[in-house]
């Protein structure tokens, strides 16, 4: 049990290093935490993200890693996400997205015999505000949770 718990530990370091550290390190870099509650699983998940200076026009790259828990599940999401950022309007900036996702899921205990990964995709659309503080909806399709909604902060 001991040498399944290092293992997991050793590839969560691996996937946060790989997702937060891979950017173009030419481009500035605004870090943040996330929150909240998803349906199918039902958990609560947290998570952290980095997000790009514009990649085109108002185009953005917003990798994240979101750990959900919950429903007997422990499910590990990295996704690398694209947001486009519509014109702001009343102190608010809408934003709709999309990418692709790699979802670690541990069944009950974990171990090997109780783990897979898969393939997901995310649709995504929110609102942040000036100050960094945003909600987003996430739709989950193929084999990501079939729906998110979250609140977070960027630092800026």
């Amino acid at each position: 049990m001991r040498f399944c718990v290092n293992r997991w530990v050793t590839g969560l370091s691996i996937l946060l290093g790989v997702v937060l550290f891979s950017s173009t390190p030419a481009l500035a870099q605004d870090a943040g935490i996330r929150g909240g509650i998803s349906i199918d699983p039902d958990q609560f998940y947290f998570g952290g993200h980095l997000e790009t200076s514009p990649l085109v026009d108002r185009l953005y790259f917003r990798p994240n890693v979101e750990v959900g828990i919950g429903d007997d599940l422990t499910l590990i999401g990295a996704n690398m996400e694209f947001v486009y950022k519509f014109s702001r309007t009343r102190g608010l900036n809408l934003y709709a997205g999309a990418g692709p996702a790699l979802n670690i899921l541990m069944f009950g205990g974990g171990g090997d015999n109780n783990s897979t990964t898969q393939a997901g995709f995310n649709l995504l659309a929110g609102a942040e505000t000036a100050t960094g503080l945003f909600f987003e909806f996430k739709l989950g399709l193929i084999d990501s949770p079939n729906l998110k909604f979250g609140v977070g902060y960027t630092w800026r």
